[in-house]
């Protein structure tokens, strides 16, 4: 079966910076819709056409990727307004920021918790890869057709490098 717009691949990757730094390795698996919402434009356009097996080398500029990094998605919290528990790496919904944080913190983005001092928390809005230019080498390691629940939804259920809120520190990128 060849790889087409509104297909199911299931896909293991290494993801490396342009020095060459591993950054991720998904080495089982995992499904993602072609054509919907679980992956870059440039990845989903780099697999269509190719096969079971299929090896596929890309490069990623910021832009094509995670954006370019934004310092105005820094924001210094008052550290009271955290758990008692919280941890660097956590992350939290800009919709569920504690009350009193900064009105002007877009609520549609996900901070994680890059420092925290006495007085203070460091949240960021940036996606982690933001501003990076990356090295992807994907391997296709099966294809299938959609359900129409899949289709529906624009997703199989997983998101390339999807970060989620998390109860406790997690750096997993997908």
């Amino acid at each position: 079966m060849e790889i087409t717009s509104q297909c199911v691949v299931a896909l293991t990757w290494v993801l490396k910076d342009t020095l060459g730094e591993e950054l991720d390795v998904l080495a089982e698996p995992v499904e993602f819709l072609v054509g919907g919402d679980d992956l870059l434009p440039k990845i989903d356009e780099a697999l269509q056409g190719h096969g079971l097996g299929a090896v596929i080398e890309l490069h990623l500029e910021p832009q094509e990727a995670f954006g370019d990094y934004d310092d105005r998605l820094i924001f210094l919290e008052p550290r009271a307004l955290f758990p008692k528990e919280l941890e660097e790496g956590m992350t939290f919904d800009g919709t569920a920021l504690p009350a009193g944080t900064n009105p002007d913190a877009p609520r549609d983005a996900l901070y994680t918790v890059t420092e925290i001092y006495p007085e203070h928390v460091v949240l960021d809005g940036n996606h982690p890869l933001a501003g990076i230019a990356l090295r992807l080498r994907l391997k296709v390691a099966g294809i299938r057709e959609a359900t129409e629940d899949e289709v529906g939804s624009g997703t199989a259920g997983t998101g390339f490098f999807r970060i989620q809120a998390q109860a406790s520190g997690n750096d997993t990128l997908h």
